[in-house]
């Protein structure tokens, strides 16, 4: 018998743990199509034009659209309703909010009312295109069809306008089909909502409303290097993308929870921007512009209902180091020459004007992302039927450097009660 050389069997093992290597690639990749597609029924049958809508239909879809702040992102800056062009600024490049006007060659006017439910419930777009997250069909999911039907018919009621859709501009490999369908597979499971019998009619309702078209868990939660919603992080509060905002926890009465909140603050928040408690600036006070402020007062009240329900998940108190001696003697000067007159000396506010700095939520974040940006931006309430001439604060970014905006950040978290870290010029410097 010819004795088989080690260069010989050394081939064969070689060969062997290739087949099993292909053979492993070959069944995840099965296995991330296959998660890709669970639960999605085939299409309507296309070429069918949607019955015309009712009146009643499209009022209600134009209702829903406002609940989903469907503007918000599809409306560029100066640009036509609905007609797309709004950057998201995301760790892994700028999404780019597509037009969804009527129109047939740029827009969704040739999408039938299957393909539109498709888009909210399994995340893909007309021609079956894996779509970005951005898009949050991670909440839309939870719509139901009816009112999926209803916005469809909205949205093909208002002017077609032509815009041919920006390109996305995300790095590689996050602008491949292969890399979002991996990260659907990790973190995406389409499903319809599902009331809770043991809970009332209006908490199931604030509960649709919150995590279907109001995507509240969108921004309000943790979130992984992937850019997924970390394992029980859901409105745990998390930094935005771009990294210029932290929208803080609904489950902390410490951050943005109201666990502890009459509900009649909890409805004025949502509808006025501005309670006894709290102000909405930032992104959230677009929120209420956009959004909830056209909001029905019984729609109002589920929210308020169901925010309130949300487990306390409370943090770790922090034990901020002390500021040095000088940072804050720095500090205390810019806050007289810049800041008290408003805030008042001791940081206590004028009630329905300026809010008070001391015992301030926002202040006391352990992030100092929203203090930072509220004086190099400014900070503005949104104008509202119940709060129409809303007293804003001016940007000061052009008149303190970073070392001036981070002594005065770092004065303000730790005066007057206030117990949050110091703020160095590092960290104003990775600011937007």
């Amino acid at each position: 018998m010819k004795p088989i050389d080690l260069h010989t069997r050394a081939w064969r093992a070689g060969g062997t743990g290739l087949v099993l290597a292909v053979m492993l690639i070959v069944m995840l990749s099965a296995g991330v199509a296959w998660l890709n597609v669970r639960g999605e029924a085939p299409l309507e049958a296309a070429g069918i034009p949607a019955p015309p809508a009712s009146a009643d239909v499209i009022a209600r879809g134009a209702y829903l659209a406002r609940a989903g702040n469907c503007m918000g992102c599809h409306t560029a800056d100066g640009g036509a309703t609905l007609a797309g062009g709004r950057g998201v600024d995301t760790p892994f490049g700028v999404v780019v909010a597509p037009n969804i006007t009527p129109d047939a060659a740029t827009g969704i006017g040739l999408w039938s009312a299957g393909e539109f439910w498709r888009s909210l419930h399994h995340g893909r777009s007309k021609d079956g295109r894996l779509l970005y997250p951005a898009f949050p069909y991670t909440s839309y999911t939870h719509v139901s069809r009816e009112d999926s039907d209803a916005l469809y018919a909205f949205l093909r009621s208002v002017p077609a306008v032509q815009r041919p859709n920006t390109p996305h501009a995300l790095r590689f490999p996050y602008n491949t089909q292969a890399a979002l369908a991996v990260w659907r597979a990790l973190y995406f499971r389409p499903g319809g909502f599902e009331p809770d019998a043991g809970q009332s009619a209006e908490w199931n309702r604030g509960r649709y409303l919150v995590e279907g078209l109001g995507h509240c868990a969108a921004c309000h939660s943790g979130r992984d290097a992937l850019g997924g919603t970390r394992l029980n992080a859901a409105f745990a509060g998390g930094g935005m993308p771009g990294g210029g905002w932290y929208a803080p926890s609904l489950a902390s009465p410490d951050e943005a929870g109201v666990q502890r909140w009459p509900r009649e603050q909890i409805v004025k928040l949502l509808r006025d921007g501005v309670s006894a408690h709290a102000s909405a600036s930032g992104p959230m006070a677009e929120v209420v512009f956009s959004s909830t402020q056209y909001l029905s007062e019984a729609d109002l009240g589920a929210m308020a209902r169901y925010l309130a329900s949300i487990p306390v998940a409370m943090r770790p108190p922090a034990r901020p180091s002390p500021a040095d001696a000088e940072v804050m003697a720095a500090g205390r000067k810019i806050h007289e020459a810049h800041c008290a007159a408003c805030h008042g000396e001791q940081g206590q506010g004028v009630p329905g004007m300026y809010p008070a700095l001391a015992g301030n939520r926002a202040v006391n974040l352990a992030s100092h992302l929203n203090v930072v940006k509220a004086i190099r931006h400014g900070g503005f309430m949104p104008t509202t039927a119940g709060n129409r001439q809303p007293f804003g604060m001016p940007p000061y970014g052009q008149e303190l450097d970073e070392a001036e905006i981070a002594a005065v950040s770092t004065f303000i978290r730790q005066s007057w009660g206030n117990a949050a870290s110091p703020v160095s010029t590092l960290d104003v410097l990775r600011v937007k």
